[in-house]
């Protein structure tokens, strides 16, 4: 199931939520909450639920085993640790593993095709990371396992993040509080991602997919940028897009999940891009692999080396092809770059932020290709492509419509901070306490009403409209 179809908008999102509102008991709520997510996620995996389940009952049980047994707390830690990664390669890594082997040494052994449960990546990093705060001390293991397979499975972020850690919301497991306030607050972020995802992700997606897919001469240096900056502001705003839902979900049934996303196509490099982008993978390698290698504490090439692992299994996560990893040592070739060459941070800021541009609407060519000799083939041309074939022209010409120029404008426009505009409005309205009362509601009154708009317009393009894929759901 997804957020952005009619029957999680019109079926599920409401019985789920009405139910979690009216049952007192917090016990009830999260017993309500588990079989929600188990549903949730069955609708489309009936059988990969098991495994899920199976994931969180064995974290729960090495979580117990390393708060109980203090003089063997490695050894439970690195089986667990063993047990989560052994899980995440059979299903995700399997087949890629094999053709590896077989195009290395010239074998044939048969490719096992093997169907990638939904969201596999984001559940078994969050219960690695429980288990292993449980190791550091961080927090207690949870002696229930219903509260730590709600932990794991809260359908919110269960299949597309945000990464969520258990000491952020462990104490929300126990005691939370849904008001009216929050649960507004929290639909009006839910429908922005909504609208984020169904008008211009799928938009952008829609004219990314035409131009990779099509044959090679038609591609030229003018439809090769139309489709790298299309799929840049869809993978933007389809994965945000997702988080916003995420977080807006959370919120209206009492828990705060963290930001995974600050505006990344502002960044002024490609080490503050990741400061911005995807926050939870970020903070994750950085905290459970980074460190732990040795970080920046053991002299400058430990440091190269440690950050070049790091990107190189940032982009491993992300998929079994070649041309993810590609473009996470892509990314890290690139902080290298600008943290040992100083006259790199001394460039004025707006060439400092054109480079960042350029380099990320490089590396997600690379990152959307199905190969790396086609990544390559449109990066080439991109800028040397100066070849306008009527196939090419007309290519073009049949890809920018109005409709799509109007929602490129407002992709760019969306993604850098409104929130100034949205500040500047408030001190202009809320001068005095009367205005606070006055026409700062109406404009809030006014935000709502907009949100209600946007999600009519939402329903009545998914009604109407088949295309609709999720990017992280492969992960």
């Amino acid at each position: 199931m997804v957020f952005s179809s009619l029957v999680f908008l019109c079926v599920f999102l409401p019985i789920v939520y009405v139910l979690h509102l009216i049952i007192p008991s917090i016990k009830a709520k999260n017993i309500i909450l588990i079989a929600a997510s188990l549903a949730f996620y069955a609708y489309g995996e009936p059988i990969y639920v098991l495994c899920m389940v199976f994931s969180a009952l064995i974290n729960y049980i090495c979580a117990l085993g390393v708060g109980n047994f203090k003089q063997r707390k490695k050894i439970v830690l690195f089986v667990s640790i063993l047990l989560n990664l052994g899980i995440l390669v059979f299903f995700k890594y399997t087949g890629f593993i094999v053709e590896q082997i077989d195009g290395l040494f010239g074998l044939s052994i048969p490719v096992p095709q093997i169907i990638l449960p939904i969201g596999i990546s984001f559940f078994t990093f969050q219960a690695m990371s429980y288990v292993i705060d449980v190791y550091r001390g961080d927090v207690t293991a949870q002696k229930n396992f219903g509260k730590v397979l709600l932990y794991i499975s809260f359908f919110p972020q269960l299949i597309a993040g945000p990464i969520v850690k258990y000491h952020d919301i462990n104490k929300e497991l126990d005691n939370r509080t849904v008001t009216a306030e929050c649960s507004a607050q929290g639909l009006r972020r839910f429908v922005c991602g909504l609208g984020k995802k169904v008008i211009i992700a799928n938009t952008m997606g829609q004219v990314a997919d035409t131009i990779f897919s099509a044959p090679q001469v038609e591609i030229n240096v003018i439809t090769s940028w139309i489709g790298a900056i299309a799929y840049m502001f869809q993978i933007y705003y389809d994965f945000s897009g997702y988080s916003d839902m995420a977080i807006g979900l959370g919120k209206m049934f009492g828990f705060h999940f963290l930001e995974n996303f600050r505006y990344p196509y502002k960044a002024l490099s490609i080490k503050d891009f990741w400061r911005r982008w995807h926050i939870s993978l970020s903070s994750w390698f950085k905290e459970y692999l980074y460190i732990p290698l040795g970080g920046n504490r053991k002299g400058r090439l430990r440091t190269c080396i440690n950050k070049i692992i790091v990107f190189f299994f940032t982009g491993l996560w992300h998929g079994a092809n070649w041309t993810f990893i590609i473009w996470g040592l892509f990314h890290g070739m690139f902080l290298l770059l600008e943290e040992y060459l100083p006259y790199v941070k001394k460039m004025p800021k707006f060439i400092m932020h054109i480079y960042t541009l350029l380099v990320v609407c490089v590396g997600f060519v690379i990152f959307r290709a199905d190969n790396i000799l086609q990544g390559l083939f449109m990066i080439g041309q991109m800028f040397t492509g100066f070849n306008f074939s009527d196939a090419g022209l007309s290519l073009a010409i049949s890809q920018t419509t109005p409709w799509f120029i109007f929602v490129l404008i407002v992709a760019i426009f969306g993604a850098y901070p409104m929130r100034l505009f949205y500040n500047t409005i408030k001190v202009k309205l809320c001068r005095d306490e009367s205005a606070i009362s006055g026409k700062w509601r109406v404009f809030q009154i006014s935000l709502y009403a907009l949100t209600v708009v946007l999600l009519c317009w939402c329903m009545i393009r998914l009604s109407g409209d088949s295309y609709n894929p999720f990017i992280y759901f492969r992960f």
